[in-house]
């Protein structure tokens, strides 16, 4: 056992809501760019010192690897550096004389209080990423974190805690193993815009709760990543790169690349050298340096991945079946071996559906067409990424894909400098240098510069 935790629920959400309201009303948070700047360095500052602490419990909560969750709160620490630059960088709008004796001009306002809803998978970052940009716009927080990583939770509210610069109640974490106190801060009438990260049910659901409030959402929801294999393709680059997207964050990731398109050409090779991958990958420990992929999040959901292989079966071809380890000592922990399967067409529930394991589907294409129309058979449109050495095709491939990531010749670089916005059931909104405009509003100016007569 690690540790324990308090759980909580809609009590622990109606606190924070009114802490976070008396900050928002009661003090000059909102209007002070520079304090809030300096709040975010400070947190950024004290989970770069404790980085290595956090990256180690989150590695043991939710399984992904040291290697991994150090790289998440460091890139946590960027975010919050960013945002703190944003936060003195977006402070103007608009000014125009255009009108004769008249001056119109534009001023973004904080909206108030932000609930943030984040999942187990990276908690520590997809947190961060909600809350940088709402504390930068003048925002304060009420944030509802998972159970399965409720001790990095706990860390992660020491280090918020520690920042001078933030007023006591600016920022509100509590650790839910239930639904209570998220549908509380959703329903809210003193919550004033929501973000949330995870299942695309789930995020029409918040969608449609906001909707009949007016209340403005952001929302990051599933993926089903299509890697574009052309007969041109370096496979020296392709192919580590496609294992890599399976098996990063042992495939629970929203950008996993749990599809690979290939063409006819070249689907012998991609297919003998993926299956060697696959059966040679080192499954281990998450703090095992030799690792190359952990435990997924917790046993129910090897066996819900699991059971989604076993009913593939009877239409895909197996090329490495993988599943739950079942002998050995990591037959006590929630280990799956990675799974390879083939299909024909993409109307079959293991390409439509969000696996989040490390599963991958293989299928064929004929030519330029065919990948694009495959590429966008699904309701996602989160990220995609195509593999050729002519750059022209792989420009306008990238556009005829129905996807805000386009990742050429690569694949998972992110970067705060650029936004990040769902595309079709994949989301609603932007987060990135534009996403902090999500938690403020504009309110216009018109002011008369001539005395009447």
């Amino acid at each position: 056992m690690l540790g324990r935790y308090d759980v909580g629920g809609a009590e622990q959400a109606q606190a924070g809501i009114e802490a976070a309201r008396s900050v928002f009303d009661g003090t000059d948070w909102s209007v002070t760019p520079e304090v809030r700047s300096r709040a975010l360095i400070e947190i950024a500052e004290r989970l770069e010192a404790r980085q290595h602490e956090v990256a180690l419990m989150l590695a043991l909560e939710n399984g992904k690897r040291l290697l991994e969750t150090t790289w998440e709160v460091g890139a946590a620490a960027a975010m919050l550096r960013h945002s703190a630059a944003s936060a003195l960088v977006h402070t103007g709008g608009r000014a125009s004389t255009s009108t004769p004796g008249m001056l119109i001009d534009s001023e973004p306002e904080a909206r108030g209080v932000a609930a943030v809803i984040s999942p187990w998978n990276s908690p520590v970052y997809l947190t961060i990423r909600a809350i940088g940009p709402a504390l930068a716009a003048g925002c304060t927080v009420v944030a509802k974190l998972p159970a399965q990583t409720a001790l990095t939770n706990n860390l992660l509210a020491q280090v918020i805690a520690e920042a001078r610069s933030l007023p006591a109640g600016g920022v509100n974490l509590f650790t839910e193993s239930h639904r209570d106190g998220a549908v509380h801060l959703i329903e809210s009438g003193d919550v004033d815009v929501v973000a949330y990260t995870g299942s695309t049910g789930v995020g029409r659901s918040i969608a449609a709760a906001c909707a009949a409030a007016l209340k403005p959402a952001v929302l990051e929801l599933g993926g089903k990543t299509p890697l574009v294999v052309f007969e041109d393709a370096d496979l020296d680059v392709a192919v580590p790169t496609i294992v890599t997207a399976l098996t990063l964050m042992n495939g629970q990731f929203c950008c996993t690349g749990s599809r690979v398109l290939v063409h006819r050409d070249v689907a012998q090779k991609v297919r003998d050298r993926l299956t060697r991958a696959y059966e040679a990958v080192r499954v281990g420990a998450a703090d095992d340096p030799a690792s190359e992929l952990g435990p997924v999040v917790d046993r129910s959901s090897v066996q819900r991945i699991e059971q989604i292989v076993a009913d593939a079966t009877s239409y895909a071809k197996v090329l490495v079946r993988g599943g739950p380890i079942t002998d050995g000592p990591l037959s006590n922990g929630a280990f799956f071996r990675p799974a390879l399967l083939e299909v024909d067409q993409p109307d079959v529930p293991i390409v439509q559906q969000e696996v989040f394991g490390p599963v991958q589907v293989l299928e064929v294409f004929d030519d330029e067409r065919d990948a694009v129309r495959r590429a966008n058979a699904t309701e996602y449109g989160l990220a995609a990424a195509v593999f050729t050495q002519d750059r022209a095709r792989a420009r306008r491939v990238g556009r005829a894909i129905q996807a805000d990531g386009m990742w050429l010749n690569t694949w998972g670089r992110l970067t705060d400098e650029f936004e990040t916005a769902g595309w079709k059931q994949s989301g609603l909104g932007l987060v990135g240098p534009h996403g902090l405009e999500a938690f403020q509003k504009i309110k216009v100016y018109a002011e008369g510069l001539t005395a009447h007569r």
